[in-house]
């Protein structure tokens, strides 16, 4: 292929105008040839620009953008990586002759780029007819998901009154589980779920019979797009058909990858030719979705000759931050070895800050953080991070007390929420009428149809082969008569739009005209109904970007927006608001000022997490990389008391906390210590746990009461 970027500057200067803002190692990296590539790069190390400049390389040296396949694990990061890949071909045009060549933008555009799923999906709806895989099939989310799994364990009569079977929940990540971490059944419940062992052969059945259901209803789980992926690419006539698409994969957050999607990409590339891979194995921390660091520590051992390049240096934070974060991340068993450094040497140190109570440690953050506010820093440039959500639940309260607003990370996604759920369910069953979890969704909905009813129902349009005008004819209860004609005229009118591909309508029309019929049900069914309504127009919005209803429905499945945040504006009204969030949901993300809440063992690490040495060294990366956020100020804060709670009520008893055990006397040593109400550092940290000292008394009150009776 001609190279598309061509231009009157000589092939040295060409290469040194893309490379000019890169760092050495960083350059390596980008120019690397095309034998197995492994970029170890530490937090803050200019990962994504290292990776886009990679990708603006390979299209400068001839490579076809169409022939490159860039897999991430968020839609957010493949736009943004695509975006400065066009920034970078763009600036060295600006240079170069322009006589009608493919500008920029488009070579950009014709890349391959997106999550792990959203390209099995694509690729699925290629090429699936090769492992027999009907290319309309529906994508369901983790919810649908489980109801699925409840009918057909319903319908199997697993769960009786004599003995408690998993919840549906349960039930759904022991499946994944066992998929993505390419395990048996019985290790999995061994090793993870060991409480439901006794329910293997009920469980093997239970898997059988949800695998035979979706393949009935022409559906797919989140975990089934992976596997029928390897699945295609492990037959050597689906592979060549693959293979013969791509010439370089790309791979962002190789940390996070499970052991299928290793498979995958050795299957993809299995000499390793033009695969390129970054992570950080120090950020691995998503072991509970099947992730294991081990892809990113045995990628040299997988693709021999492979060449890894370090990036050490760090943009982001200052350097005490950066040799704490160092220090504590050292003591793990097995890494990739790297130092952070930065060219900002000077910086206030890191401090623990030890608390008496949760109260304390709360009224601590809330005034430091509005000191630095006051110093400059705007609450948005400050966070507040968690191992658990509900560790922020006194800090919360405290907030809003105090009227400051907060926006929290770690909670349920905007499309979990019932009411977006229940609206995305009428497209999601016009486009496959064999969705049963959907029609059970919606018809539970309407006035007078109670679940017996909908299954019915259900039954009877899938013996009607998914014509809804069976429905139409249906006898409806008095309850239901004003509503089931424009009920069942909605999802005709919807499905014969799919039909009519050349139909005079679009997504968002479609939509609106669902929630024209959805909205009285709304005001009737939900509390707060005018906010949720405001919630169904982002929605209708947020759908013009897709040229139809199947590719909308699959993208918010694959990639749901964590709140309306990301489909609107500010999440408040206020100018200024603090983030909330857990650990796992700020990896990332940096702010000036971070404070880490309850660095106590049993919080920090989780007492859950302690039964292993793989589950401990996992978080001790947890707690590197809630460090590692900072910029410029970082508090890491330890309360040393917590009372006991029953049913939401605090006793007085109270049990003494210890320091994490991740701050070891090494670590120690790069930290300053004080109380929380005093600015002042009392000393470096003792190599001991601080206990801070009594408060002595001003006067004994229980003498002086008892005085009144001498």
């Amino acid at each position: 292929m001609q190279d598309q970027t061509s231009s009157p500057l000589s092939a040295e200067e060409s290469e040194q105008l893309l490379l000019k803002d890169l760092n050495e190692q960083q350059k390596v990296a980008a120019s690397h040839g095309s034998g197995p590539l492994l970029i170890v790069a530490g937090a803050g190390t200019g990962k994504t620009t290292t990776l886009t400049h990679r990708v603006a390389w390979l299209i400068h040296q001839g490579t076809d953008p169409r022939r490159i396949l860039l897999l991430t694990f968020t839609r957010r990061s493949a736009a943004e990586m695509l975006s400065r890949v066009s920034s970078c071909l763009q600036r060295m045009q600006r240079q170069a002759a322009a006589g009608g060549r493919q500008g920029a933008g488009s070579l950009s555009n014709a890349i391959w780029g997106g999550t792990f799923h959203a390209m099995a999906s694509r690729l699925l709806r290629q090429h699936g007819k090769l492992i027999g895989l009907e290319p309309d099939f529906t994508v369901l989310d983790r919810s649908d998901s489980e109801d699925l799994l409840d009918v057909v364990r319903a319908e199997l009569k697993l769960s009786t009154e004599r003995r408690r079977f998993p919840l549906k929940q349960t039930c759904l990540s022991i499946y994944s589980r066992c998929l993505n971490s390419r395990a048996k059944l019985q290790v999995v419940l061994e090793e993870v779920f060991p409480w439901c062992i006794d329910f293997e052969e009920e469980l093997k059945q239970l898997f059988k019979g949800y695998v035979e259901r979706k393949d009935r209803l022409n559906c797919l789980d989140y975990d089934d797009l992976l596997l029928f992926w390897n699945a295609l690419v492990s037959d050597e006539s689906g592979a060549r058909a693959i293979r013969k698409q791509f010439d370089c994969v790309l791979v962002d957050e190789y940390q996070d990858t499970n052991l299928l999607q290793s498979e995958i990409l050795e299957h993809l590339c299995p000499d390793g030719t033009g695969l390129t891979v970054v992570g950080d194995d120090a950020q691995s921390i998503y072991s509970f979705r099947a992730a294991t660091v081990r892809n990113i520590l045995d990628f040299p051992k997988q693709f021999s000759g492979t060449t890894t390049v370090l990036l050490e240096e760090n943009y982001r934070s200052t350097q005490p931050v950066l040799d704490a974060a160092n220090t504590v991340i050292a003591e793990a068993k097995e890494r990739h070895h790297k130092e952070l450094w930065t060219a900002r040497s000077t910086g206030t140190r890191p401090q623990v800050v030890s608390c008496r109570d949760e109260d304390e440690q709360s009224d601590f953050v809330i005034r430091e953080l509005l000191h630095h506010r006051d110093k400059g820093i705007p609450l948005k440039n400050q966070a507040v991070l968690f191992r658990a959500s509900h560790h922020s639940l006194n800090l919360e309260l405290q907030l809003a007390d105090r009227n400051i607003p907060f926006h929290k990370f770690g909670g349920l996604k905007f499309v979990e929420a019932a009411h977006i759920k229940d609206f995305l369910a009428f497209l999601r069953l016009a486009d496959n009428p064999f969705d049963m979890v959907s029609a059970l969704r919606i018809l539970m909905l309407l006035p007078g149809i109670g679940r017996k009813r909908a299954m019915d129902l259900t039954d009877g349009l899938f013996e009607a082969d998914g014509n809804f005008e069976k429905w139409a004819s249906w006898s409806t209860p008095s309850a239901t008569k004003e509503i089931w004609p424009q009920f069942v005229g909605l999802l005709k009118h919807l499905a014969e739009l799919k039909s009519n591909r050349q139909g005079e309508s679009s997504v968002p029309t479609e939509l609106d005209a669902v929630r024209k019929f959805f909205a009285p049900i709304v005001e009737e069914k939900y509390p707060n109904a005018r906010e949720r309504l405001l919630d169904l127009e982002q929605v209708v919005h947020i759908s013009a970007r897709y040229p139809n209803r199947t590719d909308f429905l699959t993208a918010i499945t694959l990639d749901p927006p964590s709140s309306t945040q990301d489909l609107a504006a500010d999440p408040v009204l206020d100018e200024d608001y603090l983030i909330l969030s857990t650990i796992h949901s700020a990896k990332g993300l940096e702010w000036d000022s971070v404070f880490v809440l309850h660095a106590a063992d049993g919080n920090i690490p989780s007492d859950l997490s302690t039964k292993d040495e793989k589950q401990i060294e996992e978080e001790r990366r947890l707690f590197y990389v809630a460090l590692s956020r900072a910029k410029d100020h970082l508090y890491v804060i330890h309360p040393q008391r917590y009372y006991r709670s029953e049913r939401r009520s605090f006793r007085d008893d109270y049990s003494f906390s210890q320091l994490t055990r991740f701050l070891t006397p090494t670590a120690r040593a790069c930290f300053d210590w004080r109380l929380p109400d005093s600015d002042d550092v009392i000393s470096t940290l003792p190599a001991e746990d601080p206990v801070r000292p009594e408060i002595k008394p001003l006067f004994n009150a229980r003498d002086q009461a008892k005085s009144m009776w001498d």
